[in-house]
């Protein structure tokens, strides 16, 4: 085995062309860890993370403290950078132990812990970092990151950019300071954010991700001078009739001035949606291609992005608004897709009284009284925590065009087997049908004082929406969650109001 881990050594070093030193005062086993260790790292840099990860794990037997620390940190990178959030996050909490005064080791626990969905807990381990070490352009990047979250977005953008003072080539930062523009709906700065994060990229990167980056360029310069994203009027509260089909919520609204459309409001989108048939019918020209994931066997699809000239949904009226159109259209669905809304995605709060069937929408609602109040993030789509079994914090995805409670496969390989045979149930998603998908009984599920005890749960694949999003996905509350309430989605608060009907 000796021979065998020094031959695979030599090869890799002389494919890659990059000499390994060893300490000449090293004992054999930290020898062995040292050239684990610089392997590990000569993968990572030539994007075999999955060789790295196995590299590093072999670099820790006999290794130093030191050493123990640089595989594990080598690792925790590694396993980010292929969504092993689990990992990630198991090596978060060795890395803690072993360094826990380290400021880069610390800002690495941080972003595990963000991956991991635990928002509150990588805030704090960044404000942490940034104790330790005031120019630590991981601890800004993360605080900013976390902050934009619960829209602070001015605030984020401050963080970003000194994080970028410190660090000007790591491509991540730059690739954040992009989303928090998108966010403000500054698209042109968006757009050379973006860019630099493409100029910075490896130049053996996944060429998919890079293709991501460089179609979402041409899609923000596409708005040219037009501002993107104007309410026609801005600080007013809409009232907006809808009705309930098969648990839907359903409102009609008009494309470009055209003929009415039936849209489902759901912030499980992160955009609006049109199907290809009424984009066509609507005259909507696609720009460019996107990605998109979501529940169902597809996994990652990958569809059109276009811009609207208008979306008007009763005395709501909104110009220049990105859209994505599902084309091409997936087949074998029980139902055509159907058109998507979500005012969370262009940054306005929400209410939906359900027993009144009335949507309220604005920039700045009033703050009403409620019988739950649950800390609410944005992170591309709103979530809110929640504890499985009294003992496992997790993000669950708000879904108002979500049928059901859910929790992802991640979440329940966490819990104890079932001791009743598995109950398969059909279900489908934005990317088909989830074919792996199950009912668990005998859960419990805390979301602050709301308790759902002894329920069953519907057990989705979520790897690769979470993926796509960059965090493990705990679970979806949709409708079943919410129809009992007076549901307030209120992004200024950063809050999530329920008032019992």
């Amino acid at each position: 085995m000796r021979f065998a881990s020094r031959s695979l050594v030599c090869v890799a070093a002389a494919a890659l062309a990059v000499p390994i030193v060893i300490d000449a005062q090293s004992t054999p086993a930290t020898a062995r860890s040292e050239i684990r260790l610089q392997l590990g790292d000569l993968l990572q840099r030539d994007q075999r993370y999955w060789e790295a990860i196995r590299t590093y794990d072999l670099a820790k037997s006999g290794a130093t403290s030191k050493q123990l620390v640089r595989a594990t940190s080598g690792s925790l990178k590694s396993s980010l950078q292929v969504a092993e959030f689990a990992q990630s996050f198991n090596e978060a909490v060795a890395l803690r132990r072993l360094a826990p005064s380290d400021p880069v080791a610390m800002s690495l626990v941080g972003d595990a812990l963000w991956a991991a969905g635990l928002f509150d807990e990588a805030e704090a381990v960044y404000r942490d970092v940034l104790a330790l070490d005031p120019e630590s352009g991981g601890g800004r990047h993360g605080l900013g990151r976390s902050l934009a979250t619960r829209q602070g977005l001015e605030e984020a953008l401050d963080w970003v950019q000194a994080a970028l003072g410190t660090s000007p080539d790591e491509p991540a930062f730059h690739h954040t300071l992009g989303s928090i523009y998108r966010q403000m709906h500054r698209f042109p700065e968006a757009a050379d954010a973006l860019e630099r994060y493409v100029a910075l990229l490896p130049a053996a990167t996944n060429s998919e991700k890079a293709d991501w980056a460089r179609n979402e360029v041409q899609f923000l310069r596409s708005f040219g001078d037009r501002p993107a994203i104007q309410f026609a009027e801005p600080g007013r509260v809409h009232a907006i009739p809808f009705r309930l089909e098969r648990d839907k919520i359903i409102v009609r609204g008009r494309v470009n001035g055209r003929d009415a459309v039936d849209f489902v409001i759901d912030t499980g989108a992160e955009q609006t949606v049109l199907s290809q048939p009424v984009a066509r019918s609507l005259g909507v020209q696609p720009i460019t291609n996107t990605l998109s994931a979501g529940v169902g066997a597809v996994g990652l699809r990958g569809l059109q992005a276009s811009r609207l000239d208008s979306l008007t949904i009763g005395s709501f009226e909104v110009r220049n608004l990105p859209a994505i159109v599902k084309s091409p259209p997936l087949g074998g669905l029980p139902t055509p897709e159907a058109e998507g809304f979500s005012p969370l995605a262009l940054g306005l709060s929400m209410t939906i009284d359900y027993d009144l069937q009335q949507l309220f929408i604005g920039e700045d609602l009033p703050d009403e009284p409620a019988d739950i109040v649950l800390p609410l993030r944005q992170h591309r789509l709103a979530v809110v925590r929640g504890v499985v079994n009294d003992e496992h914090a997790r993000s669950f995805v708000v879904d108002t065009g979500g049928e059901v409670i859910s929790i992802s496969r991640g979440t329940a390989n966490l819990l104890p087997p079932l001791t009743v045979r598995q109950v398969p149930i059909k279900v489908y998603g934005t990317s088909g049908w989830d074919d792996d998908a199950y009912l668990r009984p005998g859960t419990n599920l805390a979301f602050n004082q709301l308790l759902y005890r002894n329920y069953s749960v519907v057990v989705l694949n979520l790897h690769r929406p979470s993926a796509l999003l960059g965090f493990q996905i705990g679970g979806i509350v949709g409708h079943s969650f919410l129809k009992d309430y007076r549901v307030t989605l209120d992004l200024n608060r950063s809050v999530m109001k329920l008032k019992k009907s």
